[in-house]
């Protein structure tokens, strides 16, 4: 591992660890202790949806109210992903909106992964596989286009860096080892633990896609060298958030198409809600403060949701 990045922040920024790998925004800076909270989907079909989420990927609904549901892990209270019906809304055409690529879903460790891998085989559900050095994910479309990840992250000592960068990759997954690593267990749905880890979105500009998330939100950069893509994260994790051009040429996601409407961003009290607000707004980014926190637009008009919830919850 790396010698550590030094970051002396500026007055009135955040006050976070040096990290041993990847780049500090050169102001405010998000706290360690940062993690996500939730998704929001425009879907167009409720009922639809929540069966596919349901069936396929064995959330659960926590809640439902109109056109709208939360729906998150067995034996686990906290929601993860939001659901909103959008009657007629266009499916994700074939090359991508700018928006969502993916959002994914972090499960508690290996075996559960590979017992989910497993119980796709089973139902004979197409999935995308890749190990990416620092996780093994499985990749997912749902009824509307949307992207999804389900995957597990390596532990941390294993992760490799190249210089001041954290090293991922797109190989081949070791399907056998991993169903393997599930023990022939049953898959009884996302086990408690279950969380959204990180975001991946279309962008077309990584320099535009660094400007507001890397020194306006005050994001890491992590990895750089990766064709096409950036990926950023606080407190050290590999990436909560990733961007790529690889639909550069397609247009911003409608209000009347299935969409990401916004993701949340939880960090640990109001006063790091107000400064993530004032610096993205420092940043030329409109800012709508909320009882919560706030919310912010990116550039491709996906919000992002800032919400005070205290330090002592677990984190990826």
């Amino acid at each position: 591992m790396s010698a550590p990045v030094s970051s002396e922040p500026t007055p009135g920024t955040s006050v976070t660890s040096p990290i041993p790998y990847g780049k500090p925004p050169r102001g405010y800076r998000l706290p360690d202790a940062t993690r996500l909270g939730r998704v929001v989907l425009q879907v167009a079909d409720l009922a639809r949806s929540i069966a596919y989420y349901e069936q396929i990927l064995g959330l659960r609904v926590l809640e439902r109210s109109g056109n709208t549901a939360t729906l998150g892990g067995h034996g686990d209270d906290r929601p993860f992903l939001e659901l909103r019906e959008h009657p007629g809304a266009a499916p994700v055409p074939r090359r991508g909106r700018l928006g969502l690529y993916h959002f994914a879903i972090l499960l508690p460790d290996r075996a559960a992964l590979g017992r989910f891998l497993a119980h796709l085989g089973g139902i004979g559900a197409y999935a995308g596989m890749a190990d990416h050095l620092v996780s093994e994910a499985l990749y997912l479309t749902d009824p509307d286009g949307l992207g999804i990840e389900v995957y597990a992250d390596r532990p941390r000592d294993s992760w490799r860096t190249r210089g001041q960068e954290l090293v991922m990759t797109t190989d081949p997954l070791n399907v056998e080892d991993l169903v393997a690593a599930g023990g022939g267990a049953p898959w009884t749905g996302a086990p408690a633990g279950t969380v959204l880890g990180h975001v991946h979105l279309y962008v077309d500009s990584l320099e535009t896609a660094a400007a507001f998330y890397h020194q306006g939100l005050g994001l890491d950069e992590t990895v750089w060298s990766y064709p096409g893509a950036l990926f950023f994260s606080a407190g050290g994790y590999h990436h909560h958030l990733g961007t790529n051009t690889w639909a550069q040429g397609a247009v911003s996601a409608g209000k009347d198409e299935a969409r990401l409407i916004e993701w949340e961003i939880l960090v640990p009290g109001e006063a790091d809600a107000a400064a993530a607000l004032a610096s993205l707004a420092a940043a030329g980014a409109a800012v709508e403060t909320t009882s919560e926190g706030g919310i912010a637009h990116d550039p491709w008009g996906v919000g992002i949701h800032f919400r005070a919830v205290g330090d002592k919850e677990e984190r990826p």
